[in-house]
């Protein structure tokens, strides 16, 4: 007996805010339960998303929001399935150095230097890391660190 092939879909799930994993590793338990016949191939929840958890499957819409009503935390699923062109670039992360520049202000937010605000003076986007100068230090010393232990305060236009 052979099945003709079923179009897989991606549909954004809202979820409560700052709840997008519990409501992933919640998708996947409820998928999981022996008692469940709503098949999903694949729950990401992108940090960059705030708010929503991508699921896909091959299920229609009335499925899934059946499957969401088992889930704690998720509030809908939005009408319409979307692309993989369209959330592809959910897909891949961004690096910890994106959006950081030499002469822009940061302030540590690891560390034994945590608090600290600072200069930055060398980006290696390679290594994910960058070399910063502290404000309120009496010799200028350089210290490396990672690209993700560090918030931006000021993008330090030049003059």
């Amino acid at each position: 007996m052979e099945t003709e092939p079923r179009l897989t879909r991606i549909y954004a799930v809202k979820t409560t805010n700052r709840a997008e994993r519990s409501v992933a590793d919640n998708i996947d338990k409820a998928v999981r339960d022996i008692r469940n016949t709503i098949k999903v191939m694949s729950v990401i929840a992108p940090d960059e998303l705030k708010g929503y958890v991508l699921v896909e499957t091959t299920e229609p819409l009335a499925r899934v929001q059946e499957l969401m009503e088992q889930v704690p935390s998720a509030r809908t699923v939005l009408p319409g399935a979307t692309s993989l062109e369209e959330v592809g670039h959910y897909l891949t992360p961004k690096p910890a150095v994106s959006g950081i520049d030499e002469g822009t202000i940061v302030e540590l937010i690891a560390g034994p230097f945590k608090g600290e605000k600072a200069v930055v003076k060398r980006v290696d986007a390679s290594k994910e890391e960058i070399t910063v100068e502290l404000y309120e230090s009496v010799l200028p010393i350089p210290i490396t660190v990672r690209g993700d232990h560090v918030r931006i305060i000021d993008r330090g236009e030049d003059d």
